[in-house]
């Protein structure tokens, strides 16, 4: 299959592609160079001023912002101190606190150890009087309850009533040894 490399041309027109048209050159570029100085002239007068005002307001916008984050760092430090410090504060006296309050504590535990065991020492003594007295007449019971059961178990295995005298010196005797 062969392709036909013809190319047809519209009536009317003859010879080459106009910008190649070697009679039209210097038409072309006279319009070029009004058309480049117009273009010139609007961008420099016009877009790039533009252009450039935006640049400077976004690069202030952007060192204040800056500024404005550093100032901001700067409190927030300011105020994480000044928290920490308070932190600090506060824990300490909280020790200081909870020292007095142990030492207070401790004073009172021994004022009140001190009383109870007087307390303790006083109802002691009071008790070995009292056993001392029990005991003492205990022992004065113990005496003529020991003459009595003597006496009657004397008189049962003899048949007769021993002397008072007798009864109380072999008891005596017995209670000392």
């Amino acid at each position: 299959m062969a392709t036909n490399s013809h190319t047809e041309q519209p009536s009317g027109h003859k010879g080459a592609f106009p910008p190649f048209n070697p009679t039209t050159f210097a038409s072309q570029l006279f319009w070029l160079v009004i058309a480049f100085v117009v273009l010139y002239v609007l961008m420099a007068k016009v877009a790039l001023p533009r252009v450039g005002s935006i640049i400077e307001n976004r690069q202030k916008r952007i060192s204040d912002d800056l500024a404005s984050a550093a100032s901001l760092k700067a409190e927030s430090d300011a105020a994480i101190a000044a928290y920490e410090k308070a932190l600090a504060d506060a824990r300490a006296r909280a020790q200081a606190i909870a020292n007095e309050t142990r030492d207070t504590q401790t004073a009172a535990a021994e004022v009140s150890r001190k009383k109870l065991e007087g307390e303790l020492n006083a109802k002691l003594a009071d008790a070995e009087k009292t056993i001392a007295a029990t005991k003492t007449a205990a022992m004065a019971n113990v005496r003529g309850i020991a003459a009595e059961a003597t006496k009657a178990i004397v008189e049962r295995l003899t048949g007769k009533a021993p002397d008072d005298s007798a009864v109380d010196a072999a008891v005596s005797a017995s209670l000392k040894g």
